[in-house]
């Protein structure tokens, strides 16, 4: 074997030993740490991932400059690998008391630490002293995505409710989204939808599927519309109901009775959203009528359970509630179509 070869070599045996220690070590972030641990503060995290961040700028330029002996290039590697391990043990310790929400998200920001850390240091490996320089040019990139996933974990949510918050903040952007696609549909004799449609500061499009609606698809369209505007308005008072739970220091969120709950209103969340999203694609011909009164009783169903979950918490909440009722009424409506149906049909032939 010629000398570089066998300093290549070498330095692929370290990083696969490294490698597998990692993998052994970010495994115990499969499940929360015990209750019975200290819990570390997300700050010592985020100033451990910024140590892991200076030690990819550092491997970053030693990599990518003039040739290095192999003793220094390996402990560059063993250095920064021993901060990468120090780094999910501070991980693992800040997931005490979490729920599977908040868990997925510290599980989540610390793989991509560790994934970019692998990429980096196994291309740095691989192309070292290939004689081909034109390949280095990657590893400043490599290092700048461990530089970006060690920032993105300032972004990472520190307690259950803000994880619990940020999740149904995506069920209701998924929700406005199925609400401006409800827009293209022309509604023309629906004045309050049209006004609600304002509200969201979106303009109606001039396109779309308006034109291929008859009479009596539009009226059952515009009763979608406004189970949509209302479900988003009622994710929004619940999150506004969460994030108020935040500051308020007399509820204990941390534990598990708490958590299990916030998890439960989550989940009641996503399931309503998943039934807008569902009752919108109802709205295309041929539009099935049983199928959408269905899938209201499934959102009122939510919206009871996610009642009786806030009233556990705090007895009254007007807004919540107004939001709740509001939404209510507009799957009242949805469920009785048949009849509300005739009486719009009559009133659209006296035009």
């Amino acid at each position: 074997m010629s000398k570089k070869g066998g300093r290549r070599g070498h330095l692929t045996k370290s990083l696969y030993s490294h490698s597998q220690n990692i993998q052994e070590t970010f495994q115990m972030l499969d499940k929360p740490a015990s209750s019975s641990l200290d819990k570390v503060d997300w700050p010592d995290v985020v100033k451990l991932g910024d140590e892991v961040s200076k030690q990819a700028t550092i491997a970053g330029m030693l990599w990518n400059g003039e040739p290095r002996e192999v003793k220094e290039l390996e402990e560059n590697m063993e250095a920064y690998f021993n901060m990468l391990q120090g780094f999910l043990l501070t991980c693992h310790g800040s997931t005490v008391n979490a729920g599977p929400t908040l868990h997925e998200r510290i599980h989540s920001s610390a793989k991509q630490v560790v994934d970019s850390s692998l990429s980096l240091l196994k291309e740095a490996v691989s192309i070292y002293d290939s004689g081909e320089p034109s390949k280095r040019l990657i590893i400043p990139q490599l290092a700048g995505s461990v530089w970006e996933a060690c920032t993105a974990l300032k972004k990472t949510p520190t307690t259950n409710c803000t994880a619990i918050v940020r999740a149904i903040t995506l069920v209701a952007v998924s929700v406005k989204d199925v609400l401006r696609e409800m827009k293209e549909l022309k509604t023309e004799s629906n004045t309050d939808v049209n006004d609600q449609e304002e509200e969201m500061d979106d303009a109606l499009s001039d396109d779309g599927l308006g034109d291929d609606l008859s009479a009596e698809e539009m009226i059952i369209a515009q009763l979608v519309i406004n189970v949509t505007y209302t479900s988003l308005n009622a994710l929004k008072e619940v999150i506004q109901f969460l994030s108020g739970l935040l500051k308020n220091p007399n509820v204990e969120l941390d534990k598990k009775d708490s958590v299990d709950l916030l998890e439960r209103l989550l989940g009641y969340c996503k399931e309503i959203g998943s039934q807008v999203s569902e009752l919108g694609a109802c709205v295309y011909p041929p539009q099935e009528i049983s199928d959408m009164k269905m899938i209201a009783k499934k959102i009122a169903h939510g919206v009871g359970e996610i009642r009786g979950d806030v009233e556990r918490i705090e007895s009254s909440n007007e807004k919540l509630f107004v939001a709740f009722q509001a939404l209510e009424t507009a799957l009242g409506k949805l469920d009785g179509l048949d009849g509300d149906l005739e009486f719009e049909m009559h009133r659209l032939a006296l035009k």
